[in-house]
């Protein structure tokens, strides 16, 4: 599955970031790694994402928090939420907040790259 997409990683676990990016990397994706949702949020406007992946636990803000404030910039792509801590609450806000994924820690690199494609697909049909 060869795409010229760019996929984000924000994610303050290097090593998640880092094997997030070999995955991509294998499946033809390139990506752009941050280790915070404010490095992602400053690179923002310069970079263009096609899916933002988020851990949904992270110093600073959130995934969910850094979800919310890409949707009030104005910016339209699809976000997959990672956590090692799921529960029912913050799957239900992420929901209702229009992200693509939640996915539970460890991920199969099968679901990971299934969410990404189902989530490209997604935003391909909401294009106008």
């Amino acid at each position: 599955m060869a795409s010229d997409r760019l996929i984000s990683v924000v994610d303050d676990d290097a090593s998640a970031r880092t094997a997030i990016a070999a995955l991509l990397r294998t499946c033809g994706f390139a990506s752009s790694l941050f280790a915070t949702a404010d490095d992602f949020l400053a690179a923002l406007d310069s970079i263009t994402t096609a899916c933002l992946i988020a851990d949904m636990q992270m110093p600073g803000m959130s995934g969910l928090d850094l979800h919310r404030r890409v949707i009030a910039s104005g910016h339209r792509f699809p976000t997959i939420l990672v956590t090692a801590y799921p529960d029912e609450a913050s799957r239900q806000a992420a929901r209702d907040a229009g992200v693509q994924a939640y996915l539970t820690k460890p991920i199969t690199a099968e679901t990971l790259i299934a969410c990404i494609a189902a989530a490209l697909a997604s935003s391909d049909r909401n294009v106008t």
